[in-house]
């Protein structure tokens, strides 16, 4: 017997978890975090399913919404194997300390406004704390390079091809034997656009009898990557010409290294006015530095030789801001300079007192760079609301808002379906990770398309294959 049951990530994009039982082995794929409107509550909720029963936990790549919840999964009695790429498990160490680095701060910011109101014992403890995170590589890993095979229990196989979507993402790809007959299952993870900027093109799988593929973006087509860039440009020095700033939200993973890439050419190419440019995100810091150390993951675009010294990432104007002070003192600067910062949804992190001290000047462009998932600060300002609420505080949105979509680390409708296209064999085809109805309108497309009929995966509901 062989079943899929989707507890995360099935009719919306976050909270990827998905338990696939091959027999008697029981395989996690992913155990993200949930996010947006009640993802916080959500997320501190029982698992769905034995824990101390999973034999193996595979990670897709190191984003939050598939790896959030890894440790409160390991507490609550996960001693089974983690099996992801090399740069998937560096990445996901700095993702998770982090993380349990803000719960902490955030529950004794809750704690000691609670006990003013004589409620302490309302609030919860953090899902998870450093010292939680550290057990999380304490655990066995298995690191496998693309294409490379390993064989788990019941002549179960298991390998990964890059999913181009962040540094060390994959697509996973289950072998197994089903009466005497060779079966495949394959989990897309989040799949990235051959256009990106810096990360290597997908792999393709080859053939496959089943498919489980994320549809964050199947509902429509990005902008060509040259249109975005040149509208990212464009913004950036409209604003600095008339002598304002540019607040971008960013992602510390992928989206923080191309937008530095982007800013690096036109400092280099004469394109980029004079300016100062803050990248004030300990974490993205980190995370390029993980980025410089993984080379061969890199598009060939970048340009960057090994041992050569170059560093596509850095240049002359570019200044990193990892303490508190360094980040407060930018908000002395008063014109030309581009603040790049998290979180990217606006969720918290460095980027909030920076929109707090210029999201009300005209003068002023906030540029998103990234998706904004409903019920996010950042969600609320790209759908036009006039006023937000900062630290308890409203503040007007005076400042103009990009919306630049092609940069998206998601493929596409038609790139999703490029990408099904060639596998051979494929019988049945499943949609996980997204909207329901951006689902719908990517069902219709499949159908038309690949003659395949797609079924949407519901949470907690099994499928047999």
């Amino acid at each position: 017997m062989v079943n899929v049951t989707s507890y995360g990530a099935a009719l919306s994009v976050t909270g990827s978890c998905h338990l696939v039982k091959i027999g008697s082995i029981r395989i996690l794929i992913d155990c993200g975090i949930f996010q947006g409107n009640g993802g916080n509550n959500k997320n501190y909720d029982d698992f769905e399913f034995d824990v101390s029963k999973i034999n193996y936990l595979i990670l897709t790549h190191a984003h939050l919404d598939h790896i959030g919840r890894v440790p409160k999964l390991i507490k609550d009695g996960f001693n089974g194997k983690i099996i992801a790429t090399k740069a998937t498990k560096d990445i996901a160490k700095i993702m998770l300390l982090d993380s349990a680095n803000i719960l902490e701060e955030e529950y004794k910011t809750l704690r000691r406004k609670a006990r003013r109101r004589g409620e302490e014992e309302a609030i919860l403890e953090p899902l998870y704390t450093k010292d939680d995170v550290k057990s999380v590589f304490e655990k066995k890993w298995c690191t496998l390079d693309y294409f490379e095979e390993y064989k788990l229990k019941n002549h179960i196989r298991v390998s990964l091809g890059n999913a181009g979507h962040i540094l060390g993402s994959a697509f996973v790809m289950l072998d197994y034997q089903e009466k005497n007959h060779a079966k495949r299952i394959v989990f897309s993870g989040d799949l990235g656009s051959p256009q990106r900027l810096i990360i290597d093109n997908p792999d393709s799988v080859g053939e496959a009898d089943y498919l489980f593929i994320e549809s964050t973006y199947g509902d429509r087509r990005h902008k060509p990557l040259d249109e975005s860039m040149d509208e990212f440009k464009e913004a950036v020095r409209a604003t600095l010409k008339q002598n304002g700033n540019v607040i971008i939200p960013s992602f510390a993973l992928e989206r923080t290294q191309e937008i530095l890439w982007i800013l690096h050419e036109m400092h280099d190419s004469g394109e980029l006015p004079k300016c100062d440019i803050y990248l004030d995100s300990p974490l993205a810091i980190k995370a390029t530095k993980l980025y410089n150390r993984y080379p061969v993951y890199l598009s060939d675009e970048l340009r960057y030789t090994p041992g050569s010294g170059g560093d596509p990432f850095s240049f002359s104007w570019l200044k990193k801001s990892t303490s508190r002070d360094q980040s407060m003192a930018i908000n002395k600067v008063q014109k030309r300079a581009i603040i790049i910062a998290g979180s990217g949804m606006c969720n918290g992190g460095r980027i909030m007192h920076h929109l707090k001290h210029r999201l009300w000047s005209a003068k002023n462009a906030i540029v998103f760079v990234g998706y904004q998932v409903h019920g996010t600060l950042g969600r609320s300002i790209v759908d036009g609301d006039k006023y937000i609420k900062i630290y308890g505080e409203e503040i007007a949105v005076k400042a103009k808002v990009y919306t630049i979509n092609g940069f998206s680390a998601h493929a596409d409708q038609k790139e999703l379906i490029d990408w099904i296209r060639p596998i051979e064999g494929l019988k049945n085809l499943f949609l996980i990770h997204g909207e329901e109805d951006k689902m719908e309108i990517f069902s219709r497309e499949i159908q038309k398309e690949l003659g395949l009929e797609p079924k949407m995966v519901e949470y907690g509901v099994s499928i047999n294959l």
